[in-house]
């Protein structure tokens, strides 16, 4: 094992809905090569019950189900004692809203272990005591934080140096400079009467950054008025 690799350590009360997106592509391809080391621990096996229930009734009444401190503390602290994390991130959808820079800063980190909601949410008393960071994919509500997590795991993942093969291609990704990403083509030239743009093929280098750099910002500029309007603060 790489001593150097970093960990992400996912909680979950649903772990099977995790296994096959951190198995395959990128992120698969990184644990092969042992860049990082990930982890899902289900928190039905940390229940202090017989029937291993993790959530009850909310108190006030209300629809839904809430998870209990007790399965969450226990899975935390027993992982606390095995190492330093840099972050908890509890996956909601009151939390602060995914980016590229939030995303660049986690993949930063060595240890950061993330817990994933069910049913209508969890305790607060465990927002208020174990998470440093809550984290939200959107402004819309799923059944439980295991899509969450595999989403900012990606997000994390394809960061670490080796991960993708091609470092340049990660640096140019959307979002990365503040824009969204310019237009894409591949072979063939012609397909049902569409061209490639001849800039495109010219081979001039210099002209095709332009060309890609201009095609950012109007596509931007049309998609996204508010990441257009800080980029503009920015380079001004």
């Amino acid at each position: 094992m790489n001593n150097s690799a970093k960990r992400i350590d996912i909680i979950a009360g649903v772990p099977q809905l995790l296994q096959s997106g951190l198995d395959h592509s990128i992120v698969g391809r990184a644990r092969k090569k042992q860049l990082i080391t990930i982890e899902t621990h289900n928190l039905h096996d940390y229940a202090d019950d017989t029937y291993r229930h993790i959530d009850d009734t909310p108190y006030g009444g209300g629809a839904g189900m809430i998870i209990q401190c007790a399965p969450v503390f226990a899975c935390i602290e027993q992982l606390q004692q095995q190492r330093t994390y840099d972050a908890i991130i509890f996956l909601t959808p009151d939390g602060t809203t995914l980016t590229q820079d939030i995303a660049n800063q986690f993949s930063l980190m060595n240890n950061i272990m993330m817990l994933a909601g069910h049913y209508k949410g969890i305790d607060q008393r465990i927002r208020d005591t174990l998470i440093t960071h809550e984290i939200s994919i959107g402004d819309y509500v799923l059944s439980g934080g295991e899509i969450p997590a595999l989403v900012l795991t990606d997000a994390i993942v394809r960061l670490i140096p080796g991960a993708v093969s091609d470092a340049e291609s990660v640096l140019d990704d959307s979002f990365m400079h503040g824009l969204l990403d310019a237009p894409h083509y591949t072979k063939p030239a012609e397909f049902r009467g569409m061209n490639v743009p001849e800039v495109l093929r010219s081979g001039n280098h210099a002209l095709i950054r332009q060309w890609r750099e201009q095609q950012a910002i109007e596509k931007t500029k049309k998609r996204r008025p508010d990441l257009f309007a800080l980029w503009q603060q920015h380079n001004d």
